[in-house]
């Protein structure tokens, strides 16, 4: 990273007291505030849960299990304090700007630090970008937390469009491609002429789909989902075949964590095969 800082003087075309009202694409401010009513109404629907029979076995084979599901419900029924989020929330500087015909709401926090680095983060599905939230001060302020003044970053977060606050699309296409498109023209957007992108789960995906695409003034990217597997251990996992001869032990230890994880850790494919999962929103129906 320090080769990206060299001669980053001057790589944005605004100032700190970038103004984002004066932007000639409008970029409004944002601040979360949901009705007290829907609140309510939340509790109340969550509270009205209808639960089937308990499963037939002690284990996880059917699915997840009745009292576990009923522990969470029971926490975001109650105990969860949606208003102690929100404020979270609006602690940080957050915004919507329309791109491609769809708002994008998002977090831009400027580091304290001279010369601080763009940085593009990209959350997750099924997810928001409070999966981010712990590492805000870290990232911007690093010289608070134990670091360097030059591993500072100005940090833009936005919501994935359908996710948080981002409007739900009204047309089709809406994959990791466009939303590569809709990031870079929103860094743009915001003064940056250089950045870095970072992102996890389907965040790595939209950040690997820019690094594809190239645009200019990316940088480099880090994601922590790599989804590179060679394809005789795909086809081997994939069809519970054994695992190449070729292996070293340690590429065997590997080989058995992605096989565990397609068998049992994978959500689609664990809740297509474990049939009590839909239990619960049957009985809620019924």
């Amino acid at each position: 990273m320090d080769a990206y800082r060299d001669g980053f003087t001057g790589a944005t075309t605004v100032s700190k007291e970038w103004d984002p009202m004066s932007n000639e694409i409008a970029v409004r401010p944002f601040s979360v505030n949901v009705p007290e009513e829907d609140l309510v109404d939340l509790r109340r629907r969550v509270a009205a849960t209808r639960w089937p029979d308990r499963e037939t076995v002690t284990d996880q084979s059917q699915g997840v299990q009745l009292a576990k599901i009923q522990e969470v419900v029971r926490y975001w029924g109650t105990d969860h304090d949606c208003r102690k989020a929100e404020a979270k929330l609006n602690a940080l500087p957050q915004f919507i700007t329309e791109i491609d015909g769809v708002d994008i709401h998002f977090v831009h926090v400027r580091s304290p630090h001279p010369n601080a680095v763009p940085l593009l983060m990209t959350h997750g599905w099924p997810g928001s970008i409070f999966e981010l939230l712990k590492v805000i001060g870290p990232l911007t302020d690093p010289t608070a937390h134990g670091g360097r003044a030059e591993d500072a970053f100005d940090l833009v977060l936005p919501s994935l469009p359908g996710y948080g606050f981002s409007a739900r699309p009204q047309d089709t296409g809406w994959g990791p491609i466009r939303m590569g498109s809709a990031w870079h023209e929103l860094m743009g957007r915001l003064g940056y002429q250089r950045y870095v992108a970072q992102g996890g789960d389907w965040g790595a995906i939209v950040s690997e789909v820019i690094a594809v695409q190239a645009p200019a003034g990316l940088l480099g990217i880090h994601i922590n989902m790599p989804g590179t597997v060679p394809a005789d251990v795909v086809k081997a996992v994939t069809s519970g075949d054994p695992a190449p001869s070729e292996l070293s032990d340690a590429e065997r230890a590997a080989f058995e964590q992605l096989e565990y994880f397609y068998k049992r850790g994978e959500g689609m494919t664990s809740q297509a095969a474990t049939w009590w999962r839909i239990g619960p929103a049957l009985a809620a129906r019924g």
